[in-house]
């Protein structure tokens, strides 16, 4: 696996929560992940860390397996069920994610290294992100998407530069029709 620029990953854990959250998206989870699959992450506990590897070889399995477009099903229930009750009331903007999204990632992964995003341009309508986790950017896609259509923020991500394509790190570009307190909030132009 190819792994963004400044990722070293030391001791990279993840919660068990975002594991269970791809799991809830899946029908037949033991079919589509297989015996030997399933039975590494069936009885993963939600408050506990777990090797990120276990994380990221069950979406680059269910990529494989179901498509990129599942991935990123899972992205929107993984901050449904991982990150929605615990930031209800800091998100109230498209602002409060996009300067949010680094410490959204930290609440749910730890070590060392591990990456994380930076916000490279804002204003009405428009953000430019830079993620260098070494998550399915699919899934990250997903949790952006989710966290902003429950602000009323809708938006469409396009991605510049992407890992999986060879570049260094991801660059997540979201445009939306929003351009009032509901995307800005507090904000200041970048």
């Amino acid at each position: 696996m190819q792994v963004p620029r400044g990722y070293i990953g030391t001791n990279h854990e993840t919660i068990g929560s975002d594991v269970m959250a791809v799991l809830a998206t899946l029908r037949a989870p033991e079919e589509v992940l297989g015996a030997t699959l399933y039975a590494r992450v069936k009885d993963m506990k939600p408050d506990a860390w777990y090797p990120v590897s276990t994380l990221l070889d069950l979406l680059e399995h269910l990529a494989r397996r179901v498509g990129v477009a599942s991935v990123t099903k899972m992205g929107r229930q993984l901050f449904l069920d991982s990150h929605k009750a615990a930031t209800q009331k800091q998100l109230t903007s498209a602002g409060d994610v996009v300067f949010g999204i680094d410490g959204l990632y930290h609440r749910a992964n730890r070590g060392e290294a591990i990456g994380g995003w930076a916000v490279k341009g804002f204003r009405p309508g428009f953000a430019l992100l830079e993620k260098t986790t070494p998550h399915h950017c699919a899934l990250e896609e997903g949790i952006l998407l989710e966290a902003m259509h429950g602000l009323g923020a809708e938006c469409l991500i396009t991605q510049s530069q992407c890992l999986r394509r060879g570049d260094p790190l991801c660059a997540f570009e979201l445009h939306s029709a929003v351009r009032d307190s509901r995307w800005m909030g507090k904000w200041p132009v970048l």
